[in-house]
């Protein structure tokens, strides 16, 4: 019976380990994160609340997850003049690595990235650091080169006009929706520097290349600042969405 029982407490204690060692993902980070010591702050606070442990790995070295500046992933923060992406590379910890990044876009995730002081000062943010757009001129493009390209690159996910109109996503803004704002010219010359758009985009001498490291996009969106030119020059030709008449507060 005691031998039975020890053999039984062993068993208990090799599972406990096996599921200990499931519940862990690797994460690589720039050094100009790692000198901070944010992750030292940051890392602890996640694995407390969900019991899932990181393990960290030099820049560089395979990865489930990683903090970088190539654009690769989405935002998680920014600081040090520069906005750090969390890329996630497909792994059985996948799902952990993920776990983290929902954490991280959460109130309390944001509220632990704010309140990492360094001599005082919250070197980190969690809202995304404004990116320098390159311009590109609104006219001057082929519109029709511009419809075409519109339906090719943005048609998967936008209604561009009544051609794809039953074949984008409804639940991102149509062409003519986003006509309807007032900062519109604006948000189609750095479409590829706004979620979720820096995930799969290249933009010919403005984007850095993606990581060879992560997994790549399914269809990756390819352009130059001329294809960009004529997609602008098309979308100036659409009609704004008419919204009605405007919101009266008493």
């Amino acid at each position: 019976m005691r031998r039975l029982a020890i053999l039984v407490i062993s068993v208990g204690v090799l599972v406990g380990i096996a599921v200990a060692q499931e519940r862990e993902f690797t994460l690589s980070a720039h050094p100009d994160i790692v000198e901070t010591g944010f992750l030292k702050y940051l890392l602890p606070r996640f694995s407390l609340k969900t019991g899932i442990r990181i393990k960290i790995v030099e820049f560089g070295e395979p990865a489930d997850a990683r903090f970088s500046a190539d654009r690769s992933g989405t935002i998680a923060f920014s600081g040090v003049e520069q906005n750090w992406y969390l890329g996630i590379a497909a792994s059985e910890q996948q799902s952990h690595a993920e776990r983290f990044a929902k954490w991280l876009a959460s109130d309390v995730g944001r509220r632990t990235i704010g309140s990492f002081k360094l001599d005082g000062v919250a070197p980190f943010s969690p809202q995304a650091k404004k990116v320098a757009v390159v311009k590109v001129a609104s006219t001057g493009g082929d519109v029709a080169v511009g419809e075409k390209l519109s339906l090719h690159h943005c048609g998967r996910c936008h209604v561009v006009n009544e051609t794809n109109r039953m074949n984008a996503i409804g639940s991102t803004p149509s062409f003519s929706l986003l006509r309807s704002f007032e900062d519109w010219e604006a948000r189609f010359q750095a479409f590829y520097a706004l979620n979720p758009h820096p995930a799969f985009t290249q933009i010919e001498e403005v984007t850095e290349p993606f990581s060879s490291q992560r997994p790549s996009p399914i269809a990756p969106l390819e352009m130059t600042l001329k294809d960009l030119e004529a997609i602008m020059a098309y979308a100036a030709t659409i009609s704004p969405a008419n919204l009605g008449a405007p919101i009266k507060h008493q």
